[in-house]
C-alpha cells in the first residue's frame, strides 16, 4: 500500500473522510496547501498586510505561526509578528509563553506578550477564585475568552496590525456553532466565519486560516514538525460546555466520517441569512474606549463585577 499522492512511500496517515492514505512528506504538504487554498478562497490577506498572529503556545497556534511564516517569505511587502496573552494560570501560562518565545526566536519572528494582570489587575487564577466565592453564573472560560479577545484587538491595533490571524480549526468552528445554538444565541452564530468583516473599522479584521482543517490533523502536523507546544491542560476546561460538545462531535465523526465538514458547509449556507438579521450599532465603551454594542463593554462589566462595583 502506497501514498495516494506520490505513490512512492508507505502511508502514515489515513483520512477517513476522504479515503486518502498519505506518507509523511505528502501529509505535511497537504496541510500547508490547504492553508494556502483557504487564504486564497476567502481573500484573507493583502500583499502588504501587517499580520498579528494570536499565539497561545498550543499546537494549533504554533502550527499556524510556522505555516504563515513559510508563506510570508514569498511576500516581502507583508510582515507578521506573534501576539501572546499570559492569562496567569499557574503551571500553564509560563510554559506557554516560553514555547512562543522559543518558536519566535527560532523563526526570527518578533513577538509581544501581554498579560491579564497588566491589563485588568487580576490573573485568571484570581478571577476564578473570585467568581467561585461569588457563585457567579459565568464559567472561567467565559471570562477568559472575552478578556483575551479584548487584549488581542487592543494590542494589535496599537502595533499597527491590519489583520489578526487566529488558529481556529474546523473543530473549533463546529463546536462554536453548536454552543451558540444551545445558548440560544442563534444570530450571534454568524460570527463563525473564515474572515470576520470589519465594516465599522473599529476592530482589527480577524481571519482563520485553519478553519477548514480538522484539529487532529493539526496535532499530527505539529508532531511531525517537532513543534514544542503546550503540555499542561487548562485546569478550568472541564467546567466548560464546549468540552462536552467536543466529545459528542468526535463520536459522531468517528462513526460518520466527514460529519464536521458537513455541519460546517451547511452552516456556511445559512450564515449570510443570520448576518442580515443582525443590526448591531457599535459605539465606544464609556470606560475603556474600545468598541462595544452597549454603553459599557462586556469585559469592563466583568471587571466591575469582580471589583463589586455597580455594572450595567
Amino acid at each position: 500500500m502506497l501514498c495516494s499522492f506520490c505513490g512512492k512511500r508507505e502511508p502514515v496517515f489515513f483520512r477517513r473522510y476522504s479515503g486518502e492514505k498519505l506518507c509523511k512528506p505528502c501529509f505535511l504538504s497537504s496541510i500547508e496547501n490547504k492553508v494556502r487554498k483557504t487564504i486564497s478562497k476567502y481573500g484573507m490577506f493583502k500583499i502588504d498586510d501587517r499580520i498579528a498572529v494570536a499565539v497561545s503556545g498550543g499546537k494549533d497556534s504554533l502550527s499556524l505561526l510556522n505555516i504563515l511564516h513559510k508563506i510570508e517569505k514569498k511576500f516581502p511587502k507583508a510582515s507578521l509578528f506573534a501576539l501572546t496573552v499570559n492569562e496567569g494560570i499557574a503551571n500553564r501560562s509560563e510554559e506557554a509563553v516560553n514555547n512562543v518565545k522559543e518558536a519566535c526566536e527560532r523563526l526570527n519572528i518578533k513577538y509581544v506578550v501581554a498579560s491579564f494582570k497588566e491589563f485588568y489587575g487580576f490573573t485568571m487564577d484570581e478571577i476564578v477564585k473570585k467568581i467561585k466565592d461569588k457563585k457567579g453564573e459565568l464559567t472561567p472560560c467565559s471570562y477568559c475568552g472575552v478578556l483575551r479577545r479584548k487584549i488581542v484587538n487592543k494590542v494589535a491595533k496599537e502595533l499597527g496590525a491590519t489583520k489578526v490571524a487566529t488558529a481556529h480549526t474546523l473543530d473549533d468552528e463546529v463546536q462554536t456553532i453548536f454552543l451558540n445554538f444551545i445558548h440560544g444565541d442563534i444570530f450571534r452564530a454568524f460570527r463563525v466565519a473564515p474572515k470576520l468583516e470589519n465594516e465599522t473599522g473599529m476592530f482589527i479584521q480577524r481571519v482563520k486560516p485553519l478553519c477548514e482543517i480538522p484539529q487532529e490533523e493539526i496535532a499530527l502536523y505539529a508532531y511531525f514538525k517537532n513543534i514544542k507546544f503546550q503540555s499542561v491542560e487548562c485546569p478550568y476546561a472541564h467546567l466548560a460546555l464546549r468540552n462536552n460538545i467536543r466529545e459528542f462531535l468526535n463520536r459522531l465523526e468517528y462513526k460518520y466520517p466527514g460529519t464536521k465538514y458537513t455541519i460546517y458547509r451547511s452552516f456556511e449556507k445559512i450564515r449570510p441569512l443570520l448576518k442580515t438579521s443582525v443590526k448591531t450599532e457599535l459605539k465606544k465603551c464609556e470606560i475603556c474606549g474600545e468598541p462595544s454594542s452597549k454603553p459599557i463593554c462586556e469585559s469592563c462589566n466583568m471587571i466591575r463585577k469582580l471589583l463589586n462595583q455597580k455594572f450595567l
